[in-house]
């Protein structure tokens, strides 16, 4: 049995494709195909089901993939034990833009305290891109909105929601219960990003019939989050993205529970069975509360 064969069996199942497992793996399709049915005669058991194109996990090859993996992690760590060189592990963390940007800057140097044997490579890339490189283990772990494969296991770890957000002093700072129409009238900004499902924003306005006065349409949320800053317009922003600003009164929060409450809270995500570094992932939690205890603090 040839290590190779056993990787090219993992990648296929991760990244359910032939075709992705190959580009993954910088081989050709008929190489990718050869060390399968190479596998499957060593066994002498079908590891897919084959019709036509198609290929389906049979139900020998779901039982193997635990001990296919338990055979490529013994294989790299015997791998480690056996370098001479004298170099740290090194960890591939990925997070989409807004975990980056807000929660990685605090996050790191805790991991890096607590877990000095390790080196840490920090990739910042929108969840698409992140669920991409996670299959084809170009990162080892990553920070995303919620996803759905079956190769990727995944915990709830970050709260993040869509407020509402004024300038001090603005009109709608006094009010209750402000309704869709009263947000309408107001110069507003708009951005828009990967952590969101914005259409469900855009909607609000479609149910009351009503068009909003967008006046900014911006790609970047610190401008966003500056033309608000600068009383130029209100806007829907991320929570992570406002937590200091909020806690210094620079910003008020607005109140819009009864008409919009949109949350869509962070992962942390890594192949099944595949992240090996158990007390870093307790760690990237504890961080968390460390995080959420700082701005407390900050705010009270």
């Amino acid at each position: 049995m040839n290590i190779d064969h056993l990787e090219a069996f993992m990648y296929v199942v991760h990244l359910e494709s032939i075709h992705k497992a190959a580009e993954a793996l910088y081989l050709s399709q008929p190489t990718v195909t050869a060390r399968i049915k190479t596998l499957e005669q060593d066994l002498g058991i079908e590891l897919f089901l084959r019709k036509g194109r198609s290929l389906t996990l049979s139900g020998e090859g779901k039982a193997f993939i635990p001990y296919a993996e338990q055979i490529i992690h013994t294989y790299q760590q015997g791998k480690k034990l056996l370098k001479k060189e004298d170099h740290l592990e090194e960890l591939v963390i990925g997070a989409n833009l807004i975990t980056s940007q807000y929660f990685m800057p605090f996050a790191l140097p805790l991991l890096k305290k607590a877990h000095p044997e390790l080196r840490y490579k920090f990739i910042s890339a929108p969840n698409e891109v992140l669920l991409e490189k996670l299959l084809q283990k170009q990162v080892d772990i990553a920070f995303m909105k919620d996803v759905s494969h079956r190769g990727i296991q995944k915990q709830e770890f970050l709260h993040n929601s869509l407020k509402l957000v004024v300038y001090p002093g603005h009109s709608l700072q006094f009010q209750e219960k402000i309704s869709v129409e009263q947000i309408a009238t107001e110069p507003m900004v708009f951005f828009e990003c990967g952590a969101f499902d914005w259409n469900r924003v855009y909607h609000l306005f479609e149910m009351a019939n009503i068009e909003p006065r967008i006046e900014f349409l911006v790609d970047h949320l610190e401008v966003a989050k500056s033309i608000i800053l600068s009383k130029n317009g209100i806007g829907f922003l991320p929570s992570l993205s406002i937590k200091e600003e909020l806690q210094r009164g620079e910003l008020i929060e607005i109140d819009v529970s009864h008409i919009l409450e949109m949350n869509q809270p962070i992962f942390v995500a890594h192949l099944l069975n595949g992240f090996t570094h158990t007390l870093v992932l307790e760690d990237i939690l504890l961080s968390v509360k460390k995080f959420e205890n700082h701005h407390y603090l900050a705010l009270n």
